[in-house]
């Protein structure tokens, strides 16, 4: 099987220094938490601010594997909380980067509760991030690019650039607001 990088225009485009494209496989991982009493509300689900927490760590992880280097959060785009977690759940949380730009990239994470007597598993968040790749000195690094290899990859890849130039144009308005 080939990978390319792909791009709206279905071209190859030159890469920024020496920095080899990446799978998105190459950037998947996954965590593991048990939810305990210290992480919930008085109902016993889960507080939102925790699974927020969890949700970026997910993320970073996923930044960190792609960039190969410190990453740091600039933004939690969309948050969606589907159903509640509950003192005793496992949560999984599953992350991979959907598109690199030039130092940053979006992340997806999907948050499941697994039974584990049964194995199955129920969707229960969804997010996106962005994560700026940084040296020890805060200094913006350039990250590679991703090489998408389905067309389930393709779809994320495209709907992240849509996302980019929502939260550009929201940036302008609040600029001009000023």
């Amino acid at each position: 099987m080939s990978a390319i990088v792909y791009h709206p225009k279905n071209m190859i485009e030159p890469m920024e220094g020496h920095l080899a494209p990446r799978t998105v496989a190459e950037s998947k991982s996954e965590m593991a938490e048990v939810i305990l009493p210290n992480d919930t509300n008085p109902l016993g689900n889960l507080l939102g601010g925790r699974l927020m927490h969890l949700i970026d760590i997910a993320g970073a992880m996923a930044c960190h594997r792609h960039s190969r280097s410190y990453v740091v959060t600039a933004s939690m785009d969309h948050i969606d909380f589907l159903a509640p977690v509950h003192v005793g759940d496992l949560l999984i949380l599953c992350s991979s980067v959907n598109r690199a730009f030039r130092t940053s990239m979006e992340v997806g994470v999907k948050v499941w509760v697994e039974n584990y007597m049964s194995g199955t598993r129920r969707h229960v968040a969804s997010a996106y991030l962005t994560f700026v790749a940084v040296d020890r000195h805060g200094n913006h690094l350039p990250v590679p690019q991703i090489v998408t290899e389905n067309e389930e990859e393709k779809r994320r890849f495209e709907d992240a650039g849509r996302r980019r130039e929502l939260r550009k144009a929201e940036s302008q308005r609040k600029q001009t607001k000023k």
